[in-house]
C-alpha cells in the first residue's frame, strides 16, 4: 500500500478514535451537550498527520514491519498526543475551546494507537497471507528443512524461507542447546529439542536438508552436526551469519569465515602468562623475523615487555610488515630493523658486537620440501652452514640462551630440507655442549595458516571452485596453530638447560584429505560442490611424520605439552667440524651428490630420495 494511502486511512481513524475517547469519557449522545469536541476533532484532523509526517510515518514499507515500527508508531502517537494537549490547553486559554474533560485526552491515546498501528501491521498481515496463497499453490518439490541454531542467524533463515516461496523450502523445525527454548515456537516453527537429539529428529520430521545457523559455533559442533547429516544420508549446509557479511568476512562466493582453530579437531592449547618471564627487561634476536613463525615470535617476546626486540631478516618487505605491527600493538616496546643474510658471517659479526643479544630465536630457514628438492645447495647454505654460523657468533658474543625453530620433517628425514634441519638440530645441540650454554632445538609439525601451508592452497582452491589437489590419500600430518607452537617454543626456551631437543605435543596426526573435507564443510558448501584431485607424492615427502625416532626416550617437562626428547647422535664435535667444511665446499660448488652423501654420514636414519634435479646438476 502506498505511504499516500496510508494517510488517506489515517484521517478517517484519528477522527474515530477522538469520537470514541468522547463517547468512552460520556455517553454516544455527547454531541448534543459538548460543543468542544468539534474544535478538538478540527485539532486532531490538522495535528496529528503532521506529527505523524514529521516522525516519518509516510517515509516506511509497511510491508515489512517490525517491532521497531511499532515503537515508532508509538512515540508518534504519543507525540501527537502531546501536541493536542497543549492545543487544547491553549484553545481554553483564549476561549475557543470551553469547558474540556482531560481524561478524553488519554482515551484519544490509546484509540488512536490500536488504530493507526492496526492499520499499518494489518499491511504486513494481508501480505503474508496473500504470499502464503501464493506459496500454497506452488508448492510441489518442496524441501524439508531443519534449522540447527534458533538464534538471530536462525530466526532470519527461517523468515527468509517464509517470505520467499521461490526458494521452495519448508522450516520444520529448529534445534538448539539452550533449554529454555525447547519447545518453544519461533515465527510459527518449534524448537524440537537439543544438537543431541538431530539424529532421532531427521528421521521422525523426514529432513530433507540441514541447514546450520550458527556463525559463532566452534567448528567441533559444526563438524560433529556435518557428520551425522553425512551419516544419515542428509544434506547440510553452513550458512555465515549477517555479521559475517557486513564486516567483510564473507564474500560474494557466500563461503563461511573459518576459523583455524576449527580445522584442529581438538581444543586449541590456551596460552599461561608468564612463561616467557625470562624475557623481561633482556635484548632478544629473531631470525627470520618476517615469516610467518618468526613474526609471531616477535608478538609474543614483545608482550614480555624485553628491553629490544631486534627482527632480523632477509625480504625487506616482511621486516617492515612485522615491525610497523609490532609499533601498533607495543608502542613502548624498543625494536631494531636488520636486513641481513645469515650466510653472511661478517655481517652476523657487526650485529651481535652492536646488540649483545642475550636470547636468540632462530626461526629463519628454507621449508618447502619440493623446492629444496630441487635446490639443495640452497638447503645446505641456509638451514645448515646458517644455523652454524648463527650459532658460532652467538656463543661468541655472549648469548646465554638459544633457541632453534626445527621441524618434524627432521625425524628419520627422507628430504633434503628434513635432513638439513636434523643437521641444524646437531649443530646447536653440539655448541651447547661444548660452550656449556642454554642452547636448545624444538621440533614441532605442520603450522595451520602459515605461509605457504596447506590451508592458504585449499582456500584458495575452493574458492575458485576446485579441485583441491593432495598428494596421497593417505597422506597424515600433525597441526598446530600459530600462536599454539609460538607458545609452547617459548615455554621450551625458558625450559633449555644445555643441549635440550623438545618436542611439541600435538595431538593425533589428521589425513590432508579430512582437513581439506573440513575446509569445505566450514566453508559452507558440500563435499560434492568441490572436487579432490590425487596428484601422487612429490619427491623427499613421507605418508606419515613423527616427533622422534623409535629409539629415542621422551620424558615428560613441567608443561604437559612439550616432551624431552633424549636422542643421541653419533658423530663426535671433531668429526662434525670436518664435515661442515666439506658442507662449505660441496655448497659452494653445487656438488649436490656430494651434499647428499654428507647428509648420509652425520644421519644415519636419512634415507635419500630420488635425487633427479641434483644428479642434473
Amino acid at each position: 500500500m502506498r505511504n499516500r494511502y496510508v494517510l488517506l486511512a489515517d484521517l478517517p481513524l484519528v477522527a474515530i478514535a477522538a469520537f470514541g475517547a468522547f463517547a468512552l469519557r460520556f455517553d454516544w449522545l455527547f454531541l448534543h451537550y459538548r460543543p468542544e469536541f468539534f474544535s478538538f476533532l478540527a485539532g486532531v484532523l490538522i495535528l496529528k498527520p503532521v506529527v505523524f509526517y514529521l516522525f516519518r510515518m509516510y517515509g516506511r514499507y509497511w510491508r515489512y514491519a517490525s517491532a521497531q515500527d511499532l515503537i515508532a508508531v508509538t512515540l508518534a502517537v504519543s507525540a501527537a498526543s502531546v501536541v493536542v494537549a497543549m492545543y487544547v490547553g491553549l484553545g481554553r486559554t483564549v476561549g475557543v475551546i470551553g469547558d474540556f474533560s482531560r481524561q478524553a485526552i488519554p482515551i484519544d491515546w490509546l484509540l488512536t494507537l490500536v488504530l493507526t498501528g492496526g492499520l499499518r501491521m494489518s499491511i504486513r498481515v494481508i501480505g503474508d497471507v496473500r504470499q502464503k496463497a501464493q506459496k500454497g499453490s506452488g508448492n510441489g518439490g518442496q524441501k524439508r528443512v531443519l534449522v540447527v541454531g534458533a538464534g538471530e542467524a536462525g530466526t532470519l533463515v527461517v523468515r527468509e524461507m517464509q517470505q520467499n516461496p521461490q526458494l521452495n523450502l519448508q522450516p520444520v523445525g529448529f534445534l538448539d542447546d539452550a533449554e529454555h527454548k525447547h519447545g518453544k515456537w519461533i515465527r510459527g516453527v518449534r524448537v524440537l529439542g537439543g544438537l543431541d537429539s538431530l539424529a532421532s529428529v531427521l528421521k521422525v520430521e523426514a529432513v530433507d536438508e540441514v541447514l546450520v545457523a550458527m556463525p559463532t559455533a566452534p567448528g567441533r559442533i559444526v563438524r560433529a552436526v556435518s557428520e551425522s547429516c553425512r551419516q544419515a544420508g542428509v544434506t547440510s549446509r553452513t550458512l555465515p551469519g549477517v555479521f559475517e557479511l557486513l564486516d567483510g568476512r564473507v564474500d560474494v562466493s557466500r563461503l563461511r569465515h573459518v576459523d583455524i582453530t576449527d580445522l584442529l579437531r581438538r581444543s586449541p592449547i590456551v596460552g599461561h602468562d608468564g612463561s616467557a618471564n625470562y624475557l623481561a627487561g633482556r635484548t632478544v634476536l629473531v631470525t627470520g623475523a618476517g615469516g610467518s613463525i618468526g613474526s609471531e615470535l616477535c608478538r609474543q617476546v614483545a608482550h614480555a615487555r624485553p628491553e629490544c626486540l631486534i627482527l632480523l631478516g632477509h625480504g625487506e618487505n616482511s621486516i617492515f610488515e612485522a615491525e610497523a605491527r609490532l609499533k601498533d600493538l607495543f608502542p613502548r616496546v624498543e625494536t631494531r630493523r636488520v636486513i641481513a643474510d645469515i650466510r653472511n658471517v661478517p655481517r652476523l659479526e657487526r650485529i651481535f658486537e652492536e646488540f649483545r643479544p642475550a636470547v636468540v630465536f632462530h626461526a629463519a630457514a628454507h621449508k618447502h620440501v619440493p623446492l629444496m628438492e630441487e635446490n639443495p645447495e640452497e638447503a645446505v647454505t641456509n638451514n645448515v652452514l646458517g644455523t652454524l654460523n648463527v650459532v658460532n657468533v652467538a656463543a661468541r658474543y655472549g648469548t646465554e640462551r638459544l633457541v632453534l625453530i626445527s621441524t618434524d620433517k627432521a625425524v628419520c628425514p627422507t628430504s633434503i630440507m628434513g635432513a638439513s634441519k636434523r643437521m641444524a638440530e646437531i649443530i646447536v645441540r653440539d655448541a651447547a655442549k661444548r660452550h656449556g650454554r642454554a642452547f636448545a632445538a624444538v621440533r614441532f609439525g605442520n603450522v595451520l595458516g602459515s605461509r605457504g601451508s596447506v590451508v592458504p592452497l585449499f582456500k584458495g582452491q575452493i574458492e575458485r571452485g576446485g579441485p583441491i589437489t593432495i598428494t596421497h590419500p593417505e597422506m597424515r600430518r600433525f597441526f598446530m596453530t600459530i600462536p599454539e607452537a609460538v607458545h609452547l617454543v617459548l615455554q621450551a626456551g625458558g625450559m633449555a638447560r644445555c643441549g635440550e631437543l623438545f618436542a611439541l605435543d600435538m595431538g593425533e596426526p589428521v589425513k590432508i584429505v579430512d582437513l581439506a573435507t573440513d575446509l569445505v564443510r566450514l566453508s559452507g558448501l558440500l563435499s560434492e560442490d568441490v572436487p579432490v584431485v590425487f596428484t601422487g607424492i612429490r619427491a623427499g615427502e613421507k605418508l606419515t611424520e613423527a616427533l622422534w625416532e623409535p629409539h629415542a626416550l621422551v620424558e615428560p617437562t613441567a608443561n604437559p605439552e612439550v616432551l624431552n626428547v633424549v636422542e643421541s647422535y653419533s658423530i663426535t664435535s671433531e668429526d662434525l667440524a670436518a664435515e661442515l667444511e666439506m658442507f662449505q665446499i660441496a655448497a659452494m660448488n653445487g656438488d649436490g651428490l656430494t651434499m647428499q652423501s654428507l647428509l648420509a654420514r652425520c644421519i644415519p636414519t636419512f634415507s635419500p630420495p630420488s635425487f633427479t634435479a641434483t644428479a642434473q646438476g
